[in-house]
């Protein structure tokens, strides 16, 4: 499990369009947001990057970097990118599953073809999305095991204006005995 302000696992992937994502050298002013997606096979995932691809400039203005990523290959992941037709939304690839479970994300096995007709690979990460701090410490995650239900864009927005107005702490640190 990963621990609120303490480091994360280190993250590095290839992008379509904006060359090798790494955390640990591509700190932005404030936070990166990293979502972690389930790849091309799924039609809510594609809805979800639709809306972040949307508010990419926002979160942009507060000092936030933008990544989405997933273990799909380049050819599914350049297929997601038609869908959403949005350069400016940075989108890796190829995340290794050993890193995925690092991160904490659960792995899925494949169930076939999905309501939508793509097939599933053979091993894949369900979603989560962290926000980082520059220093690659944890200050926000939400991972789940299915891909309802995710945490809002517009929301996190609203959170990160408060963050950093108040100066607020990432919480959930706590690691002693209860």
């Amino acid at each position: 499990m990963l621990i609120p302000r303490q480091a994360t696992p280190t993250l590095s992937v290839p992008t379509l369009l904006h060359g090798t994502f790494d955390l640990a050298t591509d700190a932005a002013d404030h936070f990166t947001l990293v979502v972690f997606y389930r790849g091309l096979h799924c039609p809510i995932c594609t809805k979800y990057l639709l809306e972040l691809a949307r508010l990419v400039t926002e979160f942009e203005k507060r000092g936030v970097k933008v990544i989405a990523l997933s273990s799909d290959t380049k050819a599914r992941t350049d297929q997601m990118a038609e869908k959403l037709n949005a350069p400016a939304l940075r989108i890796g690839y190829g995340l290794k599953l050993d890193v995925a479970r690092q991160w904490g994300l659960y792995i899925s096995t494949s169930r076939g073809l999905t309501s939508i007709g793509i097939e599933e690979p053979a091993l894949f990460s369900e979603p989560a999305v962290y926000i980082v701090r520059p220093d690659i410490t944890l200050y926000y995650g939400a991972v789940q095991t299915m891909p309802f239900a995710r945490p809002d864009f517009t929301d996190l927005l609203g959170a990160i204006d408060f963050a950093l107005t108040k100066d607020y702490p990432a919480r959930g640190e706590y690691t002693g005995t209860v």
